[in-house]
């Protein structure tokens, strides 16, 4: 019941937005794979492939690793 309210409240704003260039971001249909580099899919689909293998390291030691290339 709640989600239905939302729904309708968002459908609602959405029928009385006027503002030109939100429109066209919402009614923009593009996929966001298409819109990053070659590198950047790249490195997701080496990651993706890790973590089917196995290959992923906990969250701690991904930290320490972040917090020393940055620090």
């Amino acid at each position: 019941m709640i989600v239905q309210i939302k729904n309708k409240k968002a459908l609602e704003l959405l029928k009385n937005l006027e503002d030109l260039e939100i429109i066209k971001v919402l009614k923009k249909d593009e996929d966001w794979w298409n819109t990053i580099s070659d590198e950047e899919r790249s490195a997701i689909e080496k990651g993706l492939q890790d973590a089917e293998n196995g290959k992923l390291k906990p969250h701690s030691e991904a930290k320490k690793i972040l917090n020393a290339h940055f620090a």
